[in-house]
């Protein structure tokens, strides 16, 4: 296996599909373009719907790209374990209606095994396939050469979101030896299992079916091809490194983490703050690159939710004071072989973080402290939960959003009564509602509104926030 950098492995697998007919898709902002259906471009294909749905017909049906993403559906669980990302990159090889299921396998192992490219030992390689896939058994078992005992048939190899395309796949995986699991009695240890020894590195989705309205499937007239290859992740295997993380994707980011905080990272720890502040950090740092604003909805929340998150776990590092913004010329650095936009407009996008930074200081310290109170008062009463009235004054008081009280809570044993949260917050908006009807009605009247200076300041005082 060669030594090589993040940028390297990138240009590598788009170099290699030029070479095979692709054409290159540069990587397409963050934020969708017609279509509603999404809060944030989250995978290679999302981007690529226009040609598999025949609204746009592509100059070449092969297609190759590398496309930044975001998903936020687990927040929660970055910075506790070695994979979790909210912002990734995906790299992708796609036909559409042009080479299928020889081609895309033939052409997987050739860059993973080759030593002009990746150059993986074969016998570190298993892989999965759908248990009716005969074609794609035959091909990894006769063309290929992989012996059955690594070719696993699981059930749930095979893509289909409802009404639509859809198909098997095959999951490539990396075997990073007995030193990441080696019980013979653990029932995940196996190439799919949940389990840190066997890696997947690529994902090749065979659409060949179309799933009808009455529930069966049939032949689509013209078969696809999409593919997806996490960089963080095929990165980590061919770096030796312990998580996602430790690669060079994440580890400059972590070093200034460590000389603003005086903190260190050591490897093989949690090290969960280090993760969440340079996870978070690359996300807010490409969403306001692409145009994105932290508020109190949509894309907006989410990022806003992350750079709070980040400044509360930066806390146990002992950084009270902004300091995210400083991380993005590092972000910027590290990606500036592909994505020139983030070096552009850094200076805009820590603006705009270091002043929710600031925001959310001025209250975080006190917010906290008060969380801790609910906590210990929720726990002296034998209750399971913080009310619903107490995480509503955390997020409008002291600007927490729901998840980060939340994820604060469970750590501690607790949960939140998020159905009281909703009430008072449905209960602030409607009062809000009713206020700015009595404002508009009277910017319309020729007479003075009727409501005295002190109503009016009680009025406004009771629907702040």
């Amino acid at each position: 296996m060669k030594q090589l950098s993040s940028s390297e492995v990138r240009k590598m697998f788009l170099d290699f599909f030029k070479g095979k007919g692709h054409s290159v898709e540069p990587s397409a902002s963050l934020i969708p373009v017609d279509d509603p259906s999404l809060l944030w471009i989250n995978s290679g294909v999302a981007t690529l719907k226009k040609y598999f749905d025949g609204r746009v017909v592509p100059k070449n049906p092969r297609i190759c790209n590398a496309q930044k993403a975001i998903r936020t559906n687990d927040i929660e669980n970055v910075g506790y374990t070695a994979r979790h990302h909210t912002f990734f990159e995906m790299l992708g090889n796609f036909s559409v209606g042009d080479y299928f299921k020889e081609e895309a396998i033939t052409w997987a192992w050739e860059f993973l095994t080759s030593p002009d490219w990746i150059a993986f030992e074969p016998d570190k390689l298993s892989v999965t396939i759908y248990p009716e896939d005969e074609e794609a058994y035959k091909m990894w078992h006769e063309k290929i050469g992989l012996p059955d005992n690594r070719i696993v048939k699981l059930e749930h190899n095979f893509w289909d979101i409802g009404e639509g395309p859809s198909g098997p796949n095959t999951e490539i995986f990396y075997d990073r030896g007995p030193a990441f699991g080696d019980d013979p009695d653990d029932p995940e240890l196996y190439p799919g299992g949940e389990n840190e020894r066997y890696l997947e590195v690529w994902n090749l989705v065979f659409s060949q079916f179309n799933h009808n309205p009455d529930g069966s499937h049939t032949p689509l007239p013209k078969k696809n091809i999409d593919t997806g290859m996490g960089l963080e992740r095929m990165v980590s295997v061919i770096q030796d490194a312990e998580t996602n993380f430790d690669t060079d994707l994440f580890m400059p980011i972590i070093r200034k983490i460590e000389a603003l905080s005086g903190a260190k990272y050591q490897t093989g720890k949690k090290n969960t703050a280090f993760k969440v502040i340079a996870d978070h950090v690359r996300t807010v740092t490409f969403a306001v690159a692409d145009g994105a604003l932290p508020s109190n909805e949509g894309r907006g929340y989410v990022l806003r939710r992350l750079i709070r998150r980040a400044v509360r776990y930066a806390m146990d590092l002992g950084l009270d004071k902004p300091f995210m913004f400083k991380l993005v010329p590092i972000v910027a650095d590290i990606m500036k072989d592909y994505y020139t936009e983030v070096a552009e407009k850094a200076a805009f996008v820590q603006k705009v973080i270091k002043g929710e930074e600031e925001r959310f200081q001025e209250t975080i310290h006190e917010g906290v402290t008060i969380l801790k109170q609910y906590i210990d008062e929720a726990k002296d009463r034998g209750e399971k939960e913080i009310a619903g009235v107490n995480v509503f004054k955390l997020y409008d008081t002291f600007g927490f959003p729901l998840e980060l009280t939340e994820e604060y809570a469970n750590q501690a044993g607790l949960s939140i009564n998020k159905e009281d949260f909703q009430k008072e917050l449905d209960a602030q908006r409607d009062a809000r509602a009713r206020h700015a009807k009595i404002k508009s009605q009277c910017m319309f009247r020729a007479t003075r509104c009727a409501t005295s200076p002190i109503q009016a300041r009680l009025s406004d005082t009771a629907t702040s926030g």
